[in-house]
């Protein structure tokens, strides 16, 4: 019997016995094999409404919708059943993360699934997220990335595998002048480097992006990344800072050493001014140690840094050490703003995108949603999600996003950003001498 002999079958079927759950899994299960994915998500979702706690179906549902590219809705289906205690649901989750750029997320969902059911393990997802499956299942994992394993001195070693980045700068929305110049400082030196070579111009060195949190400093760097398919390496506070004198030093030339391995590699050092906060504000001398050894790892004395290209993020400039912006480490300190109106329809089309909408006007929600940040639109959108999602499983028919409810959720909600401009302002009018944030000055109109 043919694909569709054997749908038409089961629909006759079903027909006959609307209520019978194992005849409607088992249609939803052949329309997903033979490529039906919509109509595999309408059925999916008539069955969980008989059963809103069978992990399997939500399974089923949360493939559906990653097949169609509605990875939000796959999102909130599969964390739903991981709350459930649900293992599978969690590998599943990894996938989706993974396809919307959270290599970091995905890894750690990934390791939580094996660390419960280490049955679970699936090469191509290993191998995608630098999950060695050789390593002990106790083995840590901090915010979604590997450690790689214990020192001699009992202490976890806090260098991380590297991985592949999928997001490009097309996945950006808006910073037009942010990515131009990362091309300038990053992508053209890895495109033309004969080009560079010529001028006795090394390929690295460093750009500092700072502004108000949730604006895609973290996505631009993983952007970058994918642009010159370079490996990306993101460093937290937590995998350098150590409580016993030395060790800072020692995990931090240790991080910098894995990105010279593994060159080309965008090192990306999250809430930097943790680790370069100013000398002259510690009292401690092991703090003005680490700062020390970050500078000596970004100057590459004795070291070759070429090929390795660092990227920093941080929300308090201000607490950074002069020293950093000096030539050949972090020469570039540009501001990251909440993106204008026409980057926030970029955005939302962005994030709309392969869910099902109708007639949505992207610049009308724009307009509504000023000083959002990257992240408040994703949870704008998310909030809609949600709204349509217990619409749909209360009905059993698909209910697609509309501007109203983009309008909805706006009003709802507040940027998240405002804190930050009120504590900013206060830098740049009084604390601006050297004109380092001329840009921000600009943006705020003072």
């Amino acid at each position: 019997m043919d694909a569709d002999a054997t749908i038409r079958s089961l629909r006759q079927a079903l027909l006959a016995s609307p209520d019978n759950l194992p005849l409607r899994r088992l249609l939803a299960d052949t329309l997903f094999a033979y490529g039906h994915y919509a109509d595999a998500e309408t059925e999916a979702l008539a069955a969980l409404r008989a059963a809103p706690r069978d992990d399997g179906l939500a399974l089923l549902l949360a493939r559906a919708y990653r097949a169609q590219g509605k990875n939000s809705a796959a999102v909130i289906v599969l964390e739903q059943a991981v709350a459930r205690g649900c293992d599978p649901a969690r590998v599943e989750l990894a996938r989706v993360l993974l396809a919307d750029g959270d290599a970091e997320g995905a890894a750690r969902q990934y390791r939580q699934a094996l660390d419960a059911d280490p049955s679970l393990r699936d090469a191509e997802l290993s191998h995608r997220l630098g999950v060695d499956l050789t390593r002990d299942d106790s083995a840590g994992v901090v915010d979604g990335r590997e450690r790689l394993g214990g020192s001699a001195e009992g202490g976890a070693d806090p260098s991380v595998l590297p991985v592949r980045s999928d997001v490009k700068f097309a996945h950006v929305g808006g910073m037009a002048n942010l990515k131009d110049e990362i091309r300038k400082k990053i992508v053209l030196p890895m495109q033309r480097p004969d080009l560079y070579k010529a001028y006795g111009k090394k390929v690295g060195g460093g750009i500092l992006m700072y502004g108000p949190p949730g604006c895609g400093k973290t996505f631009l760097a993983k952007a970058t990344a994918g642009e010159i398919d370079a490996k990306f390496l993101a460093i937290g506070i937590h995998d350098v800072l150590d409580m016993w004198i030395g060790r800072s030093e020692r995990n931090l030339h240790a991080v910098f050493e894995m990105a010279r391995k593994h060159k080309p590699c965008v090192l990306f050092f999250d809430e930097v001014d943790a680790l370069g906060a100013s000398r002259t504000d510690l009292k401690h001398s092991a703090g003005r140690q680490t700062i020390n050894q970050f500078l000596v790892e970004l100057d590459g004395l004795g070291l070759d840094n070429d090929g390795v290209l660092v990227l920093a993020a941080t929300n308090a400039p201000w607490h950074m050490d002069s020293a950093f912006r000096r030539p050949g480490r972090f020469d570039r300190v540009v501001f990251v703003p909440p993106p204008d109106e026409p980057a926030r329809a970029d955005i939302l089309r962005l994030l709309l995108a392969g869910k099902p909408q109708q007639d949505i006007d992207a610049v009308a929600v724009a307009k509504k949603t000023d000083r959002f940040s990257g992240a408040d639109l994703k949870a704008l959108v998310d909030r809609a999600i949600e709204q349509k999602l217990d619409a749909t499983l209360a009905s059993g028919v698909l209910e697609p996003l509309r501007t109203a409810d983009l309008l909805a959720a706006a009003k709802a909600q507040r940027p998240t950003t405002q804190e930050w401009f009120a504590a900013a302002k206060n830098y740049v009018l009084y604390a601006n001498d050297s004109g380092l944030y001329d840009d921000l000055k600009s943006w705020l109109k003072l």
